[in-house]
């Protein structure tokens, strides 16, 4: 017997306060499993392991998305009809908050569609997609897929983005994705910096499109720290990515936007054949603008539980002489001087989740998301057990 979506709504009992937690919006553990660019396997975290291999936000969406997810149902499952103003709600939202206007934003289902826009509205078989390695492999991995050419530029002493190497490989690119905070280095090349290396690439190679991804923007502590929404909205050469998976703890909605230049969001807004509510779903935009138009105490809570998290973990790690890079995100990026597929395995059969490889450093560092104050209580205690390290002591 054929099941209406009505009908699947009661018997999950979707309105009830129980039924839809913000496990399942958060997501966390989403990243777990993934070995491409292309997500082949999205594996369920089991109750009881602490998740630590999957950026995302590890207490959820917060009462007040919540509230308005399990709203956006209505009576019985009736309200999220597929044609609602709820996109544009959701843009004009977004507009208030950053202070753009409506035609400078697109939304995307995560920024994964906006980066896959990108990447097929600026490169081409003759037009190269230049990144960092390793970054997050999105953007790579699809011009790959299309056969356009990547040029990948390695990192510097620090684990940061070498800007001079990667403006020199951008001329006469299509598209540079500059990842800042890098993933999954952590690393984050301050704001100056960053405007002046636009500059330079905007000069030398007028054609080349810049993505200033910036998904860990919630979360740097760095001084010199600013968003570049506002240089895109002047220049059709440089694109913002933002997405509400990270701190706003809603990965498993997928949901993101791009901010740029009007001209330049119209293309990727033909390209997607509308302003994003084709890729979207109803609940995923009544999330959006409940996320949007919160106090801001919730990020600030956010950014203040993860410094927390971060400087104790980050420390626990260099007392014991395994140096990790200099992380200004919700994940850090160590030196454990051992293959990550042991140290991966070990942990896991100890309870604690890690990320996967990413090579070239496969053989030395691991990345390191930061869970709850407690989970990270846990986990470095299994990490003492599985490496066998203890504080360092002073000559």
């Amino acid at each position: 017997m054929a099941l209406s979506r009505r009908g699947f709504v009661q018997a999950v009992g979707i309105g009830s306060a129980t039924a839809l937690t913000g496990a399942w919006i958060g997501a966390r553990g989403r990243e777990n499993g993934i070995w491409s660019a292309f997500e082949p396997a999205l594996e369920a975290v089991a109750p009881g392991l602490i998740c630590l291999s999957s950026n995302e936000n590890p207490l959820g969406p917060g009462k007040t998305v919540m509230k308005a997810v399990r709203a956006a149902f209505g009576e019985g499952g009736r309200t999220p009809g597929r044609y609602s103003s709820s996109g544009g709600d959701l843009i004009d939202a977004t507009v208030k908050k950053l202070g753009v206007k409506p035609e400078n934003i697109v939304l995307g289902c995560g920024s994964t569609q906006i980066l896959r826009t990108a990447t097929h509205l600026f490169t081409a078989k003759d037009k190269a997609l230049v990144g960092t390695i390793p970054t997050y492999e999105e953007c790579a991995g699809y011009a790959e897929m299309m056969g356009h050419p990547v040029r990948a530029v390695a990192l510097d002493a620090d684990f940061k983005m070498d800007l001079g190497k990667i403006a020199d490989a951008a001329k006469g690119a299509g598209l540079v994705f500059y990842c800042n905070p890098n993933n999954p280095t952590a690393t984050y090349v301050g704001a100056k910096a960053t405007r002046d290396f636009l500059a330079k690439v905007n000069r030398e190679s007028p054609d080349t499109t810049i993505l200033v991804d910036e998904a860990y923007f919630d979360y740097v502590t760095d001084a010199d720290h600013d968003t570049h929404i506002a240089l895109a909205v002047d220049n059709p050469r440089i694109v913002v990515a933002r997405t509400f998976s990270k701190a706003y703890g809603m990965a498993g909605l997928r949901l993101g936007y791009a901010i740029g230049h009007a001209d330049t969001i119209k293309k990727m807004r033909d390209w997607d054949a509308g302003s994003g509510t084709s890729s979207l779903n109803v609940l995923a935009l009544h999330a959006g603008i409940a996320a949007i138009e919160q106090d801001a105490s919730f990020i600030t809570a956010e950014r203040a539980r993860n410094t927390a998290a971060r400087d104790f973990t980050m420390k626990w790690f260099s007392d014991r002489g395994m140096k990790p890079t200099d992380s200004q995100a919700n994940f850090m990026f160590v030196n454990i001087g051992r293959p990550v597929k042991e140290f991966r395995d070990a942990c896991r059969a100890k309870g604690v989740l890690v990320a996967r490889d990413f090579p070239p450093f496969e053989k030395t560092h691991c990345r390191l998301s930061f869970g709850t104050m407690d989970e990270m209580k846990k986990a470095v205690a299994v990490f003492g057990d599985v490496l066998g390290k203890k504080v360092a002591t002073a000559a």
